[in-house]
């Protein structure tokens, strides 16, 4: 019976390729609408992770219970050798070193007097080594806004708007004064070898991006830092992973009576990302829906006047003595081989489009050129696993369900009213 209809199907053009293209550009647009919400949103939080969170994040027990004020006296120590264990034991992981720091940026005069002086608000990152990520994960050099990337330990990038407030030029010197892991003062000489233009208002009013070894001998933290970021090996975040990650390490390292013992958390259970995940969650779901429910109405529309135009045809079969429930279900099989050859093929062309823009992307960098470093440059799509699945729902079961709407007309009508329409 199958292939009989499909035959049927191939053979009448009439009858089935304009069903067949309705349902395929709307599963199309369905399919890519998902992946392109998804991997739009999902940006944003891999801007955030790279930023801030990173997918895991280690602390000590007492850094992590007052990382608001970011506690360099509770840091981690012996780095060096924790991120060589992490290594071995997670080695499709990238673990980076940060260091979040505060204080007094002074900028000397000629005569190496106080000029101008401000509060800055730091972070340390690996800038000068040679196979290190930091700077592409955080953007850094699309987003210079004058001078060049540090080269040595004692080079720094500030805001362009503080730069201009404590009147530096590129190759000024810049003094930071701040305490140190231990609670002594620390005074400590810079070069400001660019100007950086990070698109968020606290940073732009005093931030300050520097190599992370320079902020180590500064802050007389050789061999320690404030946070160890993670980051899967993988395009987007994924929760599983993070958290098979978060519960192995913790029972491996994390020792609850010491409170300078390290300890793991993903970034789904950050403070501040767990709610966006909520929010993300419920938006895409949202948005979806209501695409859905509206293709589903046109593709809906066209089962049931797929239907109807064929009343002529059923009237010939109903004369020639086939039964109407025969023609019911044939009609009805009929449906769902176009729903599911319409599906397949929007979700193929649909997964096709989507991959483009995964590996291409659309470059936005000009029309955001004040969120350089928080929002992605480039709008990338992300196929996942309800992509291949997703198209389905309005293409199988909206057509089908229009053509039974349209088909019980069968039943109330008389053979020979629809017989008479075939001769008008």
């Amino acid at each position: 019976m199958i292939r009989f209809l499909f035959k049927g199907l191939l053979r009448d053009r009439n009858r089935s390729l304009l069903p067949i293209l309705v349902v395929t550009a709307g599963v199309t647009l369905t399919v890519f609408l998902h992946c392109y919400i998804t991997g739009v949103l999902g940006d944003m939080i891999e801007f955030s992770a790279n930023y801030t969170s990173g997918h895991v994040k280690v602390m000590t027990r007492a850094y992590a219970e007052n990382k608001n004020q970011l506690p360099n006296d509770l840091a981690l120590i012996e780095v060096n050798d924790l991120v060589s264990n992490l290594q071995e034991d997670y080695p499709t992981m990238d673990f980076v070193q940060r260091i979040n720091f505060g204080g007094l940026l002074d900028a000397p005069d000629e005569f190496g007097e106080t000029k101008k002086q401000g509060v800055v608000a730091g972070i340390a990152v690996d800038l000068i080594s040679e196979n290190s990520k930091e700077i592409d994960r955080l953007n850094i050099r699309n987003s210079i806004k004058r001078g060049r990337l540090p080269e040595k330990l004692n080079e720094v990038l500030i805001s362009d708007e503080f730069a201009k407030k404590l009147e530096v030029d590129i190759g000024g010197s810049v003094t930071l004064i701040t305490s140190t892991m231990y609670g002594g003062m620390s005074i400590q000489n810079f070069v400001v070898s660019g100007t950086i233009e990070f698109g968020v208002q606290m940073m732009d009013r005093s931030g300050m991006i520097a190599d992370i070894s320079g902020i180590q001998n500064a802050l007389d933290m050789e061999d320690a830092c404030g946070e160890l970021l993670g980051f899967l090996d993988m395009k987007n975040y994924d929760d599983i992973p993070a958290q098979n990650v978060e519960n192995t390490f913790n029972e491996k390292y994390t020792d609850p009576n010491d409170e300078f013992s390290p300890v793991m958390t993903r970034l789904k259970n950050d403070s501040i990302m767990a709610g966006y995940f909520d929010y993300v969650d419920s938006f895409v779901g949202i948005i979806v829906t209501i695409f859905i429910m509206a293709m589903s109405i046109v593709l809906w529309n066209t089962g049931l006047i797929g239907g109807l135009r064929r009343y002529g045809e059923i009237g010939v079969r109903l004369a020639i003595g086939e039964e109407k429930g025969h023609i019911y279900r044939s009609m009805i099989y009929e449906a769902i081989l176009i729903g599911i050859v319409g599906s397949f093929l929007g979700t193929l062309v649909g997964l096709g489009f989507s991959f483009w823009l995964q590996e291409v992307g659309i470059d936005v960098g000009d029309i955001m050129k004040n969120s350089k470093m928080m929002m992605p440059g480039v709008f990338r799509a992300n196929i996942t696993a309800p992509a291949y699945y997703i198209g389905f729902i309005p293409g199988l079961f909206s057509v089908t369900l229009g053509t039974m709407l349209s088909g019980i007309g069968i039943y109330k009508r008389k053979t020979a009213s629809l017989f008479k329409e075939l001769e008008t």
